[in-house]
Formats: structure tokens, C-alpha cells, sequence
């Protein structure tokens, strides 16, 4: 009787340790979000989308309205097509815009949607052509470094 009180435990163990995994690995590969419910389907073109990947969320006003459904490349126009899986409660008017910003200094990347002034709601299909491309860190640093260079020349004078 004891012998099986133990297996018990470890088979009960086994499984929790197997649940575990599974979840950070869902949470390691930005799958924990994936819902099921219904959405709308808008895009938006970004000369630079930086680190942004699928299923990042799309937020305004820090609220989570929809999720980064697909990124592609124009070859025509050479940028980033990113495909907005939104939440259909949540309705934008048409002449909304969309920047890419980043969570604190160093974190994630997300969509964020201001709503404009039209009395004529996004759809699906529809594209925003008001964007704002990421802000790559390396890009500032080194608008920075020259600024201070071009001063210090200038300061030689």
C-alpha cells in the first residue's frame, strides 16, 4: 500500500514538472495569447518595424484592442506590411494612426493605435496610412555621438 501512495506522488509530481514546461514554453514563444475569438484584420506600412514580432499586442490607451497577426516585406515600396488581428469591440475611426513603441527602455515591442476624428470606422482589409516607424536605440545613440562630435568641432573654432 505504501509503494503505491509513492507512485502516486511522483506520477502527480511527473505531471505538474510536464504542465510547467509546457507553459513557459508557450510563454517564451509569445503563444500564450492566442485566442480564438473573432477579429478584424487592418494594416499598416512601416518603413522600420524593429524588433516587432507576430502576436505582439496592439494597444491604445494602454489597453490590449488586438494582436500583430503577420509582418511581410513589399518588395515594391521596400516596407514592412504588418497585418493588426483587432478585437472587433473595440472599433477605431479610419483616420487612426499607428506608431510602434517599446515597453520601458529595453523591452518589448507593441503597436500603439491613436484614434483620429472620422465618424467612419476601420474594417477589414483596410489600411492606415499614418504610421511611425520603431525607434532603433543604436540609431539615437549614434544621432547623439555625432551631435557631440559636430559641437566639440565647432567648439574648437
Amino acid at each position: 500500500m505504501h509503494r503505491k501512495t509513492i507512485d502516486v506522488w511522483v506520477g502527480l509530481f511527473v505531471l505538474l514538472g510536464a504542465v510547467s514546461l509546457l507553459f513557459l514554453a508557450l510563454k517564451a514563444g509569445n503563444m500564450s495569447t492566442i485566442s480564438f475569438t473573432k477579429t478584424y484584420a487592418i494594416v499598416g506600412k512601416f518603413d522600420n518595424i524593429g524588433g516587432l514580432k507576430p502576436q505582439s499586442p496592439v494597444k491604445s490607451a494602454g489597453v490590449v484592442v488586438g494582436r500583430v497577426g503577420d509582418i511581410s516585406f513589399d518588395d515594391k515600396t521596400f516596407a514592412a506590411m504588418v497585418r493588426l488581428d483587432m478585437n472587433p469591440a473595440y472599433k477605431f475611426p479610419k483616420d487612426s494612426s499607428l506608431k510602434i513603441l517599446t515597453s520601458g527602455l529595453l523591452g518589448e515591442q507593441y503597436v500603439g493605435i491613436e484614434a483620429g476624428g472620422d465618424t467612419n470606422n476601420l474594417a477589414e482589409g483596410d489600411r492606415i496610412t499614418r504610421t511611425q516607424s520603431a525607434a532603433v536605440l543604436e540609431d539615437l545613440i549614434n544621432q547623439f555621438i555625432y551631435s557631440k562630435a559636430a559641437d566639440g568641432k565647432d567648439s574648437e573654432k
